[in-house]
């Protein structure tokens, strides 16, 4: 089952979108944007960045679990995963990314 990216409205009236892999767990979670347009970008964003290691940023919390952030090219964030117990938990979740990110479909929830 291929992933997809799940686009809502958050309470604060802007758009989100969230990456799941197959599995339906959320791999990538988006900052709000102030348009539908502006979401889709990011997406789009999230596609062309994901295929590039070097856009990783590979993250430690101060509680000690890890994390990453997706980054552009001109070093604005464009996604941050869930929080991982472990590194290598983290490092599954930049594989799914770059499997998933290319060739997901977009769905609606707004």
């Amino acid at each position: 089952m291929a992933g997809k990216y799940v686009i809502s409205k958050g309470n604060d009236g802007k758009s989100y979108f969230v990456l799941k892999a197959g599995n339906g767990e959320v791999i990538l979670q988006s900052q709000g944007y102030s348009s539908r347009s502006a979401c889709e970008n990011g997406i789009n964003s999230v596609r062309r960045n994901s295929q590039d290691s070097d856009r990783f940023e590979k993250k430690k919390a101060k509680d000690g679990r890890f994390y990453f952030v997706l980054n552009a090219s001109n070093g604005q964030q464009v996604g941050k995963s869930q929080m991982y117990r472990s590194e290598s938990g983290r490092n599954n979740g930049i594989s799914s990314v770059t499997r998933n990110a290319p060739d997901a479909t977009i769905v609606d929830e707004v």
